[in-house]
């Protein structure tokens, strides 16, 4: 599905415009709960590499550099990256390399200057349930947002095994992202999660003017929308909450990915970065690991105690415990990105710190 050539233009005058304090009434930002710094940071435990069998395009890296989703199906790990066209898959046990299925058209320049400008920025990736045409569910892969040419994502369903099970089909993000964009502010999504029949959309405020933002978008009309391959609608956004996440080393914590519980809370994962730039890149100071309540409101995070940029979860519920799976992106296009395993006692409810409004 090709995308309309004038909406990157209009989304490029609307991301400007809403940079003024004036472009709209939003809704308040709310201080989130703090890092406990007297409490001792989570333990992450390396994995594996993500080495692929073959690499994207001839001459390039046979790994992973910069994953930033991450969702289990089954004995399957898939992952999307913020550099590549492709989503990459591994099995849950060993360290078999991944294999590649292309979800965008096209091909992306070797030179990193030239990639950073041209990249789709797939930032997020979720399971879909009750998409027809996918009865074992369906991937969602979601870009950013945060220029002109990170505006396209795509769905793709599964086999009952958890396996890629059919066709891409791409899909049009803009118009969902302009309404976005004049409700929330600047957009940089780094998060997506399907959560009571609606998806769940984690805006990263590391922008000039953004905000870290919980947005809610209808799952019924997704749904609809995506069988249709239409692009997801703007008036399908419910509900969108900004949120203030707080410090680690000095540095601002913002969202960096989402995995949903079947109670309706939300796993998710912060990073620390020094810089206010949805495109340029900063210093990582480290990573932090949070609990959204079912309304969208942070309860809890707490520091790791790796110097990584943590970019992707997934996690289950175990006899009380919270395994998770995270995945990092160095920044780095040499540098090959990890698998970490983290398992932790379930944070409680009670105790956490109430919101507090700025």
């Amino acid at each position: 599905m090709a995308l309309n050539p004038l909406r990157p233009l209009l989304l490029a005058a609307l991301l400007s415009s809403c940079a003024l304090p004036a472009c709209t009434q939003r809704s308040p930002i709310v201080k989130g709960p703090r890092l406990d710094k007297g409490a001792p940071a989570l333990h992450l435990t390396r994995l594996r590499a993500l080495s692929l069998s073959a690499p994207e395009r001839p001459g390039g890296p046979g790994y992973v550099s910069a994953a930033s989703g991450l969702v289990r199906v089954g004995d399957w790990l898939h992952v999307v990256s913020d550099d590549s066209l492709s989503l990459s898959s591994f099995p849950v046990k060993g360290d078999a390399p991944g294999r590649l299925v292309r979800l965008l058209p096209g091909e992306l320049p070797v030179d990193p200057v030239a990639l950073k400008a041209r990249k789709p920025d797939l930032e997020a990736l979720c399971l879909l349930e009750g998409l027809s045409g996918a009865p074992h569910g369906a991937l969602l892969a979601v870009p950013s947002g945060s220029s002109p040419e990170r505006l396209r994502g795509a769905w793709v369903p599964l086999e009952a095994d958890g396996t890629i099970g059919g066709p891409v089909h791409e899909v049009d993000f803009s118009p969902l992202y302009e309404r976005l964009t004049r409700d929330a502010g600047p957009i940089n999504v780094e998060g997506a999660a399907w959560v009571a029949g609606h998806l769940r959309l984690l805006n990263r405020g590391n922008r000039v003017g953004g905000a870290d933002a919980v947005m809610d978008v209808d799952g019924g009309e997704l749904l609809q929308a995506l069988a249709a391959d239409e692009p997801p609608r703007p008036e399908s956004v419910r509900g969108i909450s900004r949120w203030k996440l707080g410090r680690l080393h000095g540095v601002t914590l913002t969202f960096s990915d989402a995995a949903p519980l079947p109670d309706g809370r939300i796993v998710f994962t912060a990073s620390a970065e020094d810089t206010r730039s949805a495109y340029a890149d900063g210093a990582v100071v480290g990573s932090a690991v949070g609990l959204l309540a079912p309304d969208g409101t942070p309860l809890w995070l707490q520091a790791v105690d790796a110097r990584v940029k943590l970019e992707g979860v997934e996690v289950r519920e175990e006899s009380g415990r919270l395994h998770l799976w995270l995945v990092s992106d160095a920044d780095d296009p040499s540098v090959v990105a990890s698998l970490f395993e983290l398992v932790l006692d379930a944070p409680e409810a009670a105790g956490v710190q109430p919101p507090e409004r700025l």
